[in-house]
């Protein structure tokens, strides 16, 4: 198995990923990417593979509707985590959990219905790696069956240190390189500046589902512009604004003068093939 750099690891088991979705703008993500992935996922019992499923929030919530889950994640912490959490709900288990990589997956061709791969396309840094794992998706994906691929837009840190107010020459050196080549570096491991990532421009992600041969069903903005706001927490609180800003984020989710504004990208694609 290949192994993820030193740094990305450490910032995962330092950055507690099990709790990031309990804020309000983890909210307002995990419930965007609920709906997306709802309107287009097949009748369960589908077979799920969520590659890089971190702590299992998706896979365990896929496993009570009655999905059968194979979760692999490169860090074992995210693994045990997932696995605590599939234990909590023992009457829906997720079925398979391990420690693995997107570009070698332990699984035959054309046998899984779904591949959620909410993660490691912006942590393979290099283009030919990100293909890897995609085309490792297709393999054991079937005829018919889809993909929802998740990127981090190459515009969210700097949007997010605008928003912030951030002057720290250390974070502006950052988003220098963020917006020249999509190669984000934490050389001193600050740790509210993320970890080595590729920041995709949308039709970067879009070029690269179909350079595998993926039918592209659409790019998807996840958050839309609220994450921006300053006042998230606040608004979310209260269920008329919080149903505001999730009827925005959805007018907007497939504008494309805009999907870039989100934090997160989504791409839904099928495979139309069987492997060969």
């Amino acid at each position: 198995m290949k192994k993820l750099p030193d740094e990305i690891v450490a910032h995962y088991e330092q950055a507690e990923e099990s709790q990031r979705l309990s804020s309000s703008g983890g909210q307002l993500e995990e419930t965007r990417m609920r709906e997306l992935i709802t309107r287009h996922l097949p009748a369960a019992p589908a077979v799920v593979y969520d590659v890089g499923g971190g702590p299992g929030n998706y896979a365990c919530w896929l496993a009570r509707g009655g999905y059968e889950i194979h979760l692999v994640d490169p860090v074992p912490l995210h693994v045990e985590q997932a696995s605590a959490a599939s234990q909590t709900q023992p009457d829906h288990p997720i079925a398979e959990l391990y420690v693995g990589d997107a570009r070698h997956l332990d699984r035959g061709d054309n046998s899984v219905d779904v591949v959620l791969m909410l993660g490691p396309l912006y942590h393979l840094t290099e283009r030919n790696e990100r293909i890897s794992a995609l085309q490792e998706s297709y393999r054991i994906l079937r005829k018919g069956g889809i993909i929802f691929a998740v990127a981090i837009s190459r515009y969210a840190s700097t949007l997010r240190g605008m928003i912030d107010g951030i002057i720290d020459p250390e974070y502006i050196k950052i988003v220098d390189r963020d917006l020249r080549d999509g190669q984000h570096r934490n050389p001193n491991e600050h740790p509210a500046y993320f970890t080595t990532a590729f920041l995709h421009r949308p039709e970067e992600l879009k070029a690269e589902i179909e350079t595998v041969g993926f039918d592209l069903e659409g790019l998807f903005g996840i958050q839309g512009p609220a994450w921006l706001l300053q006042n998230l927490e606040e608004q979310w609180a209260d269920p008329n604004c919080r149903e505001r800003l999730l009827n925005i984020a959805r007018s907007l989710e497939s504008e494309p003068s805009i999907i870039g504004a989100s934090t997160h990208i989504m791409a839904i694609a099928r495979k139309t093939e069987d492997t060969a």
